[in-house]
Order: C-alpha cells, then sequence, then structure tokens
C-alpha cells in the first residue's frame, strides 16, 4: 500500500514570518475575514466575531447551500447536506406542533449517528434548548440529565431506549423519539422514522421551511452537562453565539498557521474529516460539527472507535482530518495494520481533552506525514479557547496554544484576587465570546466559577511572552480518561455505599494511551471482606464504565491526610508509581 511519507521534523530557521501580533492585526483588520466587533453580553463588552452566524437557524440555512456534498457517513448510509437540512425541518416542525418553543428543554441522548445532528439541529431550530446527554451514562444518570434540566421530550436512540427502560425515573417527560427501534413502542415513546423515515430516505423528504422564530444570539441553545467537586453534574447554559464562535476560531487558526509561515491562507474548502469523539462532548458538537455545518465538511461517523477500523475508513474515504484526544493518535500510530494502509490523504490530526506526550507531536508529522494540533477548553468555554496546528506546535509541545482573538487569558493568585506577571503559575481565567452563562439553576456554583465574564477554570498555567498557555496541572480531583472527564468525589460516593468500605480515595495513574486512568485505595471495616472486582462491578453497577477503577489497593489504615482532613493524594499515587 502507498504509505504517507515520513517526514522530518524540520522547523525552517526563518519560521516563524510573522510575529503574532502581526498576524493577529493582518487577520482582524476591518474588512478582513476574522474582523472583530464589540457587543455586550450580560453588561460586559465583549470580542466578537463579526462575520459569524447570529444564531444556528442561520447555520442550517447555510449548510443547505453545500447541496449534495456529502454530511455525514455512517457505515453504508450516506447523507447529504441538502438531505439532512430536509430532515432538520421536517423534525422541527413536528416539534413545533408537540408543543415545543422557546426555552424549552429537549434532551438528546444517542451515540454518534446521522440522527443525532438532526435532532440537535432540530431542536435549537425551534428555539428550544437542546440538552445533549452522555450517552454512556447509566439509566440514574440519564434520569438526573433529564429531570434536573426539565426537559420535556426526550429524543434517544435504540440502545439508550433500552437500558432506560420505562421512564418511569422522569415524570416530567411528556414524549419520548426512539431511533432505530426494533420493537413496537409504547406509552409516550413513539418512532422517529414515523415522522422523518430513516436516513435513505431524507433526501425524498418535502422542502419544509425552518420555523419561523427570532433568535437572539444570546438566547440559550444547550445545556452541556459537566461536573465539579461536589460530584453532582452541573449544566453549563450555552447560547447560539457560544456555539457560532468557534467556527470562526478554528478557521482563524488555520490562516494564521499560513501565514506564520510565510503563506498566503487559501480558501476554506470542505474536508472530509473522522470523527471519533462523541456529539455530546463539546469537542465534537461545538469545535466540529459547527464548521462542519459552515464549510460542508463530511464528518464520518463510527459506531465505537476501532484503531483498525478507523485506518479502512481514512484509506476508504480519503479523510483528511482526524483526531480528538491523544488516544486515538496513539493508537493509530501503534496499529500493527497502519503500513498495510494509504494514509496519505491525512492532512491534520489535532487533538485535546488529555495530556500528551512532546513525542506524540513529533510522531504525528514524522509517520504519517500529517500536521498536529492541539488546543484548550472546557464545557463551560464552550470548547475551544487556545489553539495552535504545525510549527508553532512543533515549537511548543507541552502548550496547548495561544488564544483566538475574541478570547483573553490570565493567570490569577489562590484567591482570585490578584493577576499573576508572564511566566508565573496560577489559575487559568479565561474570557471571551465563548464562555456560557453559567450553571443551569445553580446560582451558587454560577457565583464562584463565573466572575464579571471570566470563568475561573480550575487549572493551574503559565502563559508566555506571545501568549501561549502551559498547562501544569488540573483541577483537584479529576481524572481524564482519553478525553472523559471522572470526578473523583463521584466514584468515591459510591465506594463509601459498599457496606464493607469505610475509607476509599480514587487518584489518576499515568497511561501511555489514555493519559490516564482512574485507581482506587480503599481501607474495609475491620471483619469485613470484598474484592478488587467486587468493587469494580459495585461501581460499574451504578456508573458509566469509563469511571470503573483499572485497579484497586487495599489499605490496612485509613488513608493518610493533612491537618485539615484531606486525603493526601500525592501519597497515595506513589503506591501505583511502580505499576
Amino acid at each position: 500500500m502507498v504509505q504517507a511519507n515520513e517526514a522530518t521534523m524540520a522547523i525552517p530557521s526563518d519560521w516563524p514570518r510573522m510575529s503574532m501580533a502581526a498576524v493577529d492585526a493582518a487577520l482582524t483588520a476591518p474588512g478582513a475575514p476574522f474582523e472583530m466587533t464589540t457587543e455586550t453580553i450580560d453588561g460586559i463588552d465583549t470580542r466578537v466575531w463579526k462575520n459569524a452566524p447570529a444564531n444556528l437557524v442561520q447555520l442550517i440555512a447555510l449548510s443547505r447551500t453545500h447541496g449534495e456534498r456529502l454530511a455525514t457517513i455512517h457505515e453504508d448510509q450516506r447523507v447529504s447536506y441538502d438531505a439532512q437540512y430536509r430532515a432538520i425541518a421536517t423534525l422541527a416542525a413536528v416539534l413545533r406542533a408537540m408543543g415545543v418553543g422557546k426555552g424549552d428543554r429537549v434532551a438528546l441522548a444517542m451515540r454518534n449517528i446521522p440522527e443525532w445532528p438532526v435532532a440537535f439541529f432540530a431542536i435549537v431550530a425551534t428555539g428550544a434548548v437542546c440538552v445533549p446527554l452522555n450517552a454512556w451514562w447509566s439509566p440514574q444518570e440519564l434520569a438526573y440529565g433529564v429531570n434536573d434540566s426539565g426537559a420535556r421530550v426526550l429524543i434517544v436512540d435504540r440502545q439508550r431506549h433500552d437500558r432506560i427502560g420505562d421512564y418511569a425515573a422522569m415524570p416530567g417527560l411528556e414524549a419520548v423519539l426512539v431511533a432505530r427501534a426494533r420493537v413496537p413502542l409504547s406509552g409516550i415513546a413513539r418512532r422517529i422514522e414515523d415522522i422523518v423515515g430513516d436516513c435513505a430516505g431524507y433526501a425524498a423528504l418535502p422542502d419544509a421551511a425552518l420555523p419561523d422564530v427570532v433568535i437572539a444570539p444570546d438566547d440559550p441553545a444547550t445545556i452541556f452537562y459537566t461536573s465539579g467537586t461536589t460530584g453532582r453534574p452541573k449544566g453549563a447554559l450555552g447560547t447560539h453565539r457560544n456555539l457560532s464562535t468557534n467556527i470562526l476560531s478554528g478557521a482563524y487558526v488555520a490562516a494564521r498557521s499560513c501565514l506564520r509561515r510565510g503563506e498566503m491562507p487559501p480558501e476554506p474548502q470542505p474536508k472530509v474529516g473522522l470523527l471519533v469523539i462523541p456529539f455530546f462532548h463539546v469537542t465534537a458538537c461545538s469545535a466540529s460539527l459547527m464548521g462542519a455545518m459552515a464549510s460542508g465538511t463530511t464528518l464520518v461517523l463510527m459506531r465505537k472507535w476501532d484503531a483498525g477500523e478507523a485506518l479502512v475508513l481514512i484509506e476508504r474515504e480519503r479523510v483528511q482530518v482526524t483526531g480528538g484526544v491523544p488516544t486515538i493518535a496513539w493508537q493509530l500510530l501503534e496499529h500493527p495494520d497502519r503500513a498495510k494502509h494509504d494514509l496519505s490523504s491525512l492532512e491534520v490530526v489535532q487533538y485535546g481533552g488529555a495530556p500528551s506526550a512532546p513525542d506524540l507531536v513529533k510522531r504525528i508529522f514524522e509517520v504519517f506525514g500529517a500536521l498536529p494540533g492541539n488546543g484548550w477548553g472546557m464545557t463551560e468555554t464552550m470548547a475551544t479557547v487556545t489553539q495552535h496546528v504545525g510549527e508553532d506546535y512543533l515549537a511548543r509541545p507541552t502548550s496547548c496554544g495561544a488564544p483566538v482573538p475574541v478570547a483573553d487569558l490570565r493567570i490569577m493568585n489562590a484567591d482570585g484576587s490578584a493577576e499573576l506577571p508572564v511566566g508565573e503559575v496560577g489559575e487559568l481565567w479565561a474570557r471571551g465570546a465563548m464562555i456560557v452563562r453559567g450553571y443551569w439553576n445553580a446560582p451558587e456554583a454560577t457565583a464562584q466559577t463565573f466572575v464579571d465574564g471570566w470563568v475561573r477554570t480550575g487549572d493551574v498555567a503559565r502563559l508566555d511572552e506571545e501568549g501561549f498557555c502551559y498547562i501544569v496541572d488540573r483541577a483537584k480531583d479529576i481524572i481524564i480518561r482519553g478525553g472523559e472527564n471522572i470526578y473523583s468525589i463521584e466514584v468515591e460516593d459510591v465506594l463509601y455505599a459498599h457496606p464493607a468500605v469505610t475509607d476509599a480515595a480514587l487518584v489518576g495513574v499515568p497511561d501511555r494511551v489514555l493519559g490516564e486512568v482512574p485507581a482506587a485505595v480503599v481501607h474495609l471495616c475491620p471483619g469485613c471482606d470484598a474484592s478488587e472486582a467486587e468493587l469494580q462491578d459495585f461501581v460499574r453497577a451504578r456508573l458509566a464504565g469509563f469511571k470503573v477503577p483499572v485497579v484497586v489497593r487495599f489499605s490496612d489504615t485509613v488513608l493518610p491526610r493533612n491537618a485539615n482532613g484531606k486525603i493526601l493524594k500525592n501519597e497515595l499515587r506513589a503506591m501505583f508509581a511502580d505499576g
């Protein structure tokens, strides 16, 4: 097979051809594609992209101009942008007829299938708020998301429908729409195919108009659930502007990379991207899907991640862009069948959401001949705040990039009372047009995290002279396993619920492929007995599978604590240092 030419990681001696400041000035000048203006958002003057869509309805209309270009590919299903638009408009009209209106919440729990973007955009087209739920969640976790958001309607795929059961734990639901059901439905549930047909029939749907709803840029559009040290998921309330901001932010970074190497940015072209991150993450929904809709990019979807199958898809569909988290890149690089496939179409492999080793940056460039990319964001920032690609990343492999021009970063001291000088380490704060409006129905948590337009990220970082950000640690008690956030206290609470456990702690231990994995240390009550497998099964029955500790160590004594009674997790991590 033809393989991507192995390149040598060499940055030209005259790079960069332009400073970051000069690039920003050129790309954001009046009349330029990335021109900025100032809008008042919640009483705070904020820089915004002048040419971003005002709302997601405008984005849906724009997407239709891509016509017969494929929007999604999933196994043998291929949906064009025109067909996708017809399905969106048809489903939106039905939701309106069901009484769904502006500000109502509609929950969405599916794996990555073509019905996901159809449902998402149909929901927001009505002016309602889409609540994407983690498809890996347990029935109890899904019920929490539905109930906490106050969703009136739930749209699910067959697997989620079967997992949830009779919906008795979600008393506020008025209707459930199920994609790809194999058995007759009853009660409040009905097949979504009875409304829009299956994917193959989208192109034959009538040419319906989108609902006539007035939607302002800062109207609510989404509630993405995240978690904090309380262990209870919090809904980050995102706006239409938050999501549309990512469209130009991603394009800006690509243009900046060209100017830095002395090239004029080309006219934007649609790509083919292999999307392996679930849509229910802001990385996939905001950073990937929004830009794809605007550019006409084709998203190749996978039922579940499999590196061997990904190699087949990259070759067959001539995929140009992929990534998501470092795990993906590692598994593609190290797969034994890699050399059997033609991967020469790959142009960019980009990721965020987990620590990555500097040698991964080098190997992506050398093995695939593709440009590596990295960025930083969080649910509260609706994904992208910083990003860099190509030479900038090769030159700074431990950085997550510089902020896009509509974002600001600063490093604050521990109590948030003073900004620290360049180069010093402290808590990372961010602000900009992508910052969500706060947490749904959680005023105290909102007040603690969002301060005068800034979000306190909880990440420990530093900035260099050109504004590049370096994350040196993360918020306490968060473990990121291959891009999935695991909040220690949530798992610890489950372990404490086991009758044999009297003391428990969860820590992250390094993993070369996944970044880190969860490991537990427990102390059992006198005379009590429990095995590692028993405790793992106990957690698995109550939480999503990725949260289950990969190893459980037993301590003969209660766990070490400081004077304030907090467990000394650094000492516990040392227990796993030797593997």
